[in-house]
């Protein structure tokens, strides 16, 4: 694979563009030999889509307990920069071949699809709903879907092309994090739920007047606190532990594992953990409603590296320390607000049923054996 640093390769994104329309821009298929500077700045674009989309996201799922749904609030155009950066991403993958093989093109498509068709029905639902606070709805759920499948596929177009070194693991790791983003994301109903539900008791709603009386108008009340847990803590207890520890642990092994290296789980972890950390004071300070922060997902990941370090048996190692440290550090995190801050009506993490426990115990051991046994089998067929 060529050199990235061959002469006439400008560092300017914009150059590098007409750049690579000039010289690449021919019908070619996947798999086609694409030169390392291709490489490098169509996956660093990809990163930049979705950061921008992370961004977006982000603010959009705080201003939305803030103000009724806007098609056109700045998080949402936030968001759709990311958006066309990826159409326009998957459209020169597609003509081109450069940077992909089969497989992982297939996936950047699919995924695609399924977020454009999703799109409009998200809009339509909130239109009919007037609310957008159904982090857990079925059209969101497909946004979810379809961004997972495109990072899939950008994950594993990207273990395909990139050369063996630290830049192939470091996008790796960038990518994965993009992915428990993406994955973790409606958890943040129950985090900016229960602060939102707080800060009405405190008699200081973080929710515009207009909001909370739409909200209780959809279930035939006056607002009072059974109308603010309709819209802002609408899911049961159990969900939230079950995805953010669960779920969350089986992303983070797949990461360990692709990625190849020691604390991968805690560095994926501590990357999103120190963005919605960063991201807090800076949704403060610009009047929107904040989150509890899930610190918890720490010890998911070092949980994680842990039970890599297993000789045998790492499955169940895997799953006995995702859940002891996933529960023991969600209740830790739980018990702040009366350690530090006594009665006040603020929390530090959201309600969780842990009797849930023992699910997450055999699902991901079960998952995690399963999931070894199939790349064995893998291994031994090849």
């Amino acid at each position: 694979m060529p050199d990235q640093r061959e002469s006439g390769i400008p560092r300017s994104p914009i150059a590098k563009t007409v750049l690579f329309f000039r010289r690449h821009w021919q019908r070619g298929a996947p798999g086609t030999p694409t030169p390392e500077w291709v490489v490098r700045f169509s996956y660093g674009m990809w990163l930049t889509a979705f950061a921008f989309k992370v961004i977006g996201a982000s603010w959009d799922m705080s201003w939305h307990f803030k103000w009724l749904r806007d098609d056109l609030a700045p998080p949402h155009l936030i968001n759709t920069v990311g958006t066309v950066i990826i159409c326009v991403l998957v459209v020169l993958h597609t003509y081109t071949g450069l940077a992909c093989d089969r497989r992982s093109l297939r996936l950047m498509q699919a995924g695609l699809v399924m977020f454009l068709i999703a799109a409009p029905l998200d809009v339509i639902n909130h239109r009919v709903s007037g609310l957008d606070l159904t982090a857990w709805s079925a059209t969101h759920g497909l946004l979810y879907l379809g961004t997972g499948v495109m990072l899939a596929g950008v994950i594993a177009g990207w273990l395909r092309v990139s050369p063996p070194g630290r830049t192939r693991a470091v996008v790796l790791t960038a990518l994965w994090a993009f992915f428990l983003e993406n994955t973790f994301f409606p958890n943040g109903q129950q985090e900016y739920g229960i602060l939102e539900l707080r800060s009405w008791e405190r008699g200081e709603p973080y929710a515009e007047p207009t909001l909370l009386e739409f909200a209780a108008d959809d279930i035939g009340r006056s607002v009072d606190r059974e109308a603010v847990i309709h819209f802002a803590l609408p899911i049961d207890d159990w969900v939230y532990p079950l995805w953010g520890i669960g779920v969350m642990a089986l992303i983070l092994a797949a990461a360990r594992h692709t990625v190849g290296r020691a604390w991968t789980a805690t560095t994926v972890a501590g990357a999103y953990v120190a963005y919605r950390a960063i991201s807090w004071p800076l949704l403060l300070a610009g009047g929107f409603p904040t989150s509890t922060v899930p610190f918890y997902l720490l010890f998911v990941g070092l949980a994680v590296d842990l039970a890599f370090r297993a000789a045998s048996a790492r499955f169940a190692v895997g799953a006995v320390l995702v859940t002891a440290f996933g529960y023991g550090g969600l209740w830790l995190q739980s018990q702040l607000r009366p350690w530090l801050l006594g009665d006040a009506l603020t929390e530090s993490a959201p309600p969780s049923a842990y009797w849930t426990a023992p699910i997450v115990l055999v699902g991901v051991a079960a998952i995690w054996f399963a999931t070894a046994r199939s790349r064995r089998s893998e291994l031994l067929a090849g």
